[in-house]
């Protein structure tokens, strides 16, 4: 079951307040997911709502998942997943929010470090390893001098919002290329396609 399952976890913080936030870009992706595959999030007992299916009959099974935590300590959960599913961290799809990536963008990556980016740093504590893909949905840096924390913690703009369902989808297939045909394959697919 390992090589053909790939865990999807998407980024943000728990509770109806924080939904429409930039910083929650990484479960609207997932939702997008989840509506593809028919699927519903269930309570978890890795301290995380899960959901799971295949995007084609036999096609790689995906674990898709929102940690129940804040984004700042979102390892915990992650780390608890990849045990309860005995999957290696190369099988893990980490779905976040990107500032210096503009907005409507997508960047795919293989390892590295945490970028700033506060949930994944705890991921990579928490994990020991950089080993894992990121699915870089870019939100752009905030206007003037407002701070960044500010900026990720606030809803999309109405012009903003007006793209949004389509970079949502373009992120969904991402994930759904990543597993289907590999990280290169569809770097060569995302990257391109944007100026």
């Amino acid at each position: 079951m390992e090589q053909e399952t790939w865990l999807v976890v998407g980024l943000g913080n728990p509770g109806s307040g924080y939904a429409g936030n930039r910083h929650n870009v990484g479960q609207m992706v997932l939702a997008e997911l989840a509506d593809r595959l028919s699927a519903s999030f269930r309570s978890h007992r890795t301290n995380a709502s899960v959901a799971e299916g295949r995007t084609y009959a036999a096609g790689p099974k995906l674990v898709l998942a929102k940690p129940n935590t804040f984004m700042n300590v979102s390892g915990g959960p992650v780390a608890n997943l990849l045990r309860f599913y005995s999957l290696p961290p190369e099988r893990l799809i980490v779905v976040h929010d990107e500032l210096d990536i503009p907005f409507d963008s997508l960047k795919l990556k293989f390892g590295g470090g945490h970028g700033g980016h506060n949930g994944i740093r705890d991921i990579l504590a928490a994990l020991d390893t950089g080993d894992f893909t990121r699915v870089r949905v870019g939100i752009g840096r905030p206007p003037g001098r407002q701070p960044a924390a500010d900026f990720v913690l606030r809803d999309f703009a109405a012009a903003e919002r007006q793209v949004l369902p389509s970079a949502l989808s373009d992120a969904a297939d991402a994930v759904e290329a990543i597993a289907a045909d590999g990280l290169t394959a569809a770097q060569l697919r995302f990257h391109t396609a944007r100026s």
